[in-house]
């Protein structure tokens, strides 16, 4: 969430910084608001000095000639006239507050001024490339193709079982996205210090509204019913792995906090239809395992630069080519302030495509999870930056395993890096 200090400050800047993602933020709205929220504190405030200017008259409308009983009967029905004017007042100062959080909830983040202008993903710029793509001398296929040769891949089955943009992993396919899991976790846990976390696949709403994915974007969530209230399928780790800071004051001596979360993502792909239909790009259901940062504010930038090249490594390890680039506005997450995107080569699609984010989401997650850390120069207690990023999305890795490792006799061949994680096996097929 925006802090609201800034907003009341310049609104009309903060509408014009989010325009750079596409949002029209209203200001003449917000303006309005926050004058009669002003207007009804004042009155409050009024009131609260006429009421204890009339709890002491007592004594003068006893020196008027009234009883002591008579005085404190007309005290206590001024009292009451007071009370209904001021409980009418607060009222409303809560009703008007109330109007100016839900806007602030449904306004995203405030672009970092390092973002580039656009409107989608064709105007991201490219920062750099890795690798060189494989030149192949048969005809290449793509991932489903592949995967079907090879008895792994089966999304007519999962069809049956639940629908479509599922599928059924069997063989060493399966065992292959297994050992993916495995490498992830052990590179990030044993390499870069993150501390390897398992955490609940279903969320509350509280959770869901800290990150941001509450209220806004509901539709692209899948919703259970459970006794008197209900719970929520995690799109992604980024949501239980950053709440576990939400309604905390951190230590400065233990940040930054780095954690590492396999977990199962799903998403209902709301407004996606007709969009990558065919195979494992785009599922309600896959695996990922995810990055998860907490620092310093003047600490975040370089975070950024760090959590982004660990998820790098495991490209780099699995001789996976790639680019890096950095989202423009229009393309830019609802919570991040800046995000760079990895996408890997698949050849079945001669195109890069998207297999891992990396975002900032600066202090804008914190306010609304109230995740702080206390400050020593101070002794007061400050918003922490966030971040996240995925490292990888394990269905997407195999995606891209599947099609740049591929040989002409149908075989997969395994990257020598997963191989101890497959008894040392050479091919699959």
């Amino acid at each position: 969430m925006l802090d609201i200090r800034k907003v009341r400050e310049n609104p009309e800047a903060v509408a014009q910084a989010l325009k750079v993602k596409g949002f029209e933020f209203n200001v003449s709205e917000f303006i309005d608001l926050d004058a009669k929220r002003k207007s009804a504190d004042v009155s409050s405030q009024n009131l609260q000095a006429e009421k204890k200017k009339a709890s002491k008259q007592i004594g003068q409308f006893i020196a008027q000639g009234l009883s002591v009983d008579e005085a404190k009967a007309k005290v206590s029905e001024v009292l009451a006239e007071i009370d209904s004017k001021l409980n009418a007042e607060v009222e409303q100062a809560k009703a008007i507050q109330d109007a100016i959080n839900t806007i602030l909830m449904a306004t995203p983040n405030l672009p970092d001024a390092s973002v580039p202008m656009g409107k989608d993903e064709d105007d991201n710029v490219e920062i750099r490339t890795w690798g060189e793509p494989r030149k192949f001398d048969f005809e290449v296929k793509d991932h489903v193709d592949v995967g079907q040769d090879n008895g792994g891949l089966n999304f007519e089955v999962a069809a049956k079982l639940t629908g479509s943009r599922f599928a059924v992993m069997q063989g060493q396919i399966a065992r292959m996205h297994r050992a993916l899991i495995q490498l992830m976790l052990d590179t990030h846990s044993e390499e870069h210090g993150y501390v390897e976390t398992y955490v609940p696949y279903m969320v509350n709403a509280d959770s869901l509204k800290g990150t941001g994915q509450l209220p806004k974007f509901e539709e692209d969530l899948f919703k259970i019913p459970f006794n008197d209230t209900h719970y929520y399928l995690i799109p992604t780790a980024e949501v239980p792995v950053t709440n576990l800071v939400r309604d905390e004051i951190v230590d400065e001596k233990e940040l930054p906090l780095k954690f590492t979360a396999h977990t199962p993502c799903f998403r209902s792909e709301a407004g996606s239809y007709g969009r990558d239909t065919r195979g494992m790009i785009r599922q309600h259901q896959f695996e990922k395992v995810e990055l998860v940062q907490m620092v310093k504010p003047q600490d975040s930038t370089q975070a950024l630069e760090e959590l982004t090249s660990h998820a790098e490594a495991i490209l780099k390890k699995l001789d996976l080519p790639y680019r890096l680039v950095k989202l423009c506005g229009g393309d830019l997450g609802f919570s991040a302030c800046m995000t760079y995107d990895l996408e890997v080569w698949l050849p079945g699609q001669e195109k890069y495509r998207e297999i891992s984010s990396c975002s900032n989401m600066g202090d804008y997650q914190a306010r609304r999870m109230q995740a702080r850390w206390r400050n020593p120069e101070t002794g007061k207690p400050e918003l922490l930056h966030t971040l996240n990023g995925s490292g990888l999305a394990v269905g997407r890795t195999l995606v891209a395993i599947l099609e740049n490792y591929q040989q002409e006799d149908g075989r997969i061949q395994v990257p020598n890096v997963l191989r101890p994680y497959m008894n040392n096996l050479e091919f699959i097929g």
